[in-house]
């Protein structure tokens, strides 16, 4: 998933820790998010409501999201 964020926000995969936050730290803007969620939905088979997108701030936060679902 790092993979993924590094490439989508056009990051070095370094600046993505479980730490980071996606428009703070990673510079994403709302159509960043909009394109990142849809390539986690289809990389992980799962659905992301707009609440989960808006609530997640944070790598560590999406990781922990995707594998509830994942695991569930």
């Amino acid at each position: 998933m790092q993979i993924i964020i590094a490439e989508q926000l056009a990051v070095d995969i370094s600046e993505v820790t479980p730490t980071a936050a996606f428009v703070k730290d990673l510079g994403a803007d709302s159509l960043d998010l909009v394109e990142l969620v849809l390539i986690l939905e289809e990389e992980f088979d799962i659905e992301i409501p707009d609440e989960a997108v808006e609530q997640t701030i944070t790598v560590e936060q999406a990781v922990n999201y995707i594998n509830s679902k994942v695991n569930s």
